[in-house]
């Protein structure tokens, strides 16, 4: 199939040289003050589950849970989503905890990020494959393509599916994902073979994961499911005892309530970043920088923008234009740089997508039950418009 040129007038290198300076202007402004914002909110989340765990021994209630689910996805999606990709990493008041050298490493992973994702599979997964093969095959967050095997099944199940990963993604998919897209870098490094895949960069079952019968999924058992499930639903609970056993078993509740509302939160700011049918799919990698930019923005959409308690309730995910051009700078920063973002993109006809979360949660769902279809197009590369700009020249001395 011939794919479509989305931007034929674009000239991609004036556009890279604008986006190049609006991130060398904010590269220069960072200092102590993205610090203590990003350390704002993460007290923040703090003070959310804080309260959640301060109150969740009264009785099962959903404030208990909301807090603690707020809590959640703010320490997943904003402290550790941006100290991972090295947001702080420039910034020399920034502790060596909070940059990606020594966040969540070793025996502070359970201390910076209580999950049940481990976060060197989480980085491999998201920082290397989703970032930089956004929307291609090798992709392995590409929603589209991940619901391809309930292709033709009855929409009644594709429904189901989806909302039982609304509820569930964390564990039934983000773990066990990013576990196995790390354990076959691996093997494949051992190789001697490159750790990017150029295809699906996850082909085997999800339940795989699981397997306490195979090493790895003895591997995963260890290193993922037991650290957090037994810690979250075991020990904790365990410490409200001496209240009586009422007490414990409502924070047991409490937390099993949480984790439900935080994989909801989380899918649905995190989920529609990249799906809808007015957002595209690519067959192959970006050549260089410019074609790298124009891929973010023509398969990327953010939320409606502005103010610190909008933002941290869309857990910076909103910014999520300015965040795949740019994933190394700090959540202030993308408050800043995004107007002049999408003045660039209005100034170049580049498509600038941004609407209420509530839109693109549709949109995501219209991908995922099979009612609505991504773009497939081909954006130019180096050699490509290297080629037509030589044409063009010798066409007009002729």
């Amino acid at each position: 199939m011939q794919l479509r040129d989305p931007l034929p007038h674009l000239d991609y290198e004036a556009f890279a040289r604008d986006l190049d300076a609006i991130r060398a202007e904010a590269v220069a402004s960072l200092g102590p003050s993205d610090l203590a914002h990003l350390r704002k909110l993460e007290r923040w989340g703090r003070a959310c589950e804080a309260f959640g765990y301060a109150t969740a021994w009264v009785a099962p209630n959903p404030v208990s849970m909301v807090a603690l689910a707020v809590g959640n996805t703010a320490r997943w999606a904003i402290v550790t989503h941006h100290v991972s990709h090295g947001a702080m990493d420039r910034i020399a008041e920034a502790p060596r905890e909070f940059t990606s050298k020594g966040y969540a490493k070793g025996s502070r992973r359970l201390r910076d990020w209580f999950d049940w994702i481990h976060p060197e599979a989480w980085h491999h997964e998201h920082n290397v494959l989703h970032h930089y093969r956004t929307n291609e095959p090798s992709d392995p967050d590409l929603v589209e393509q991940n619901f391809d095997g309930l292709a033709g099944k009855p929409r009644a199940l594709r429904w189901l599916a989806a909302g039982f990963f609304s509820l569930t993604w964390k564990f039934t998919y983000y773990a066990p994902n990013t576990w196995q897209v790390l354990r076959a870098a691996e093997r494949t490094r051992a190789q001697g073979k490159p750790a990017i895949p150029e295809g699906v960069a996850n082909p085997e079952p999800l339940l795989a994961a699981f397997d306490p019968r195979t090493e790895e999924g003895r591997s995963f058992w260890r290193a993922c499911l037991l650290p957090y499930g037994l810690t979250r639903f075991v020990a904790i609970p365990a410490l409200f005892l001496p209240l009586g056993p009422a007490a414990s078993a409502n924070v047991l509740v409490n937390s099993l309530g949480a984790e439900l509302l935080a994989n909801l939160h989380s899918f649905a700011v995190i989920t529609p970043n990249h799906a809808g049918d007015d957002l595209h799919r690519f067959d192959r990698k970006p050549t260089d920088r410019a074609e790298f930019y124009v891929r973010q923005i023509l398969s990327s959409v953010n939320f409606s923008t502005g103010g610190d308690l909008r933002d941290f309730l869309h857990g910076f995910l909103n910014y999520q234009i300015e965040h795949h051009l740019w994933p190394d700078l700090p959540p202030s920063a993308y408050q800043r740089v995004q107007p002049q973002v999408k003045a660039a993109c209005a100034k170049h006809g580049v498509p600038y997508v941004q609407e209420p979360l509530v839109k693109r949660v549709a949109q995501l769902l219209g991908i995922m039950v099979g009612t609505k279809q991504m773009k497939r197009s081909a954006t130019r590369s180096r050699s490509e418009r290297t080629g037509a700009t030589a044409e063009a020249r010798a066409a007009a001395t002729a």
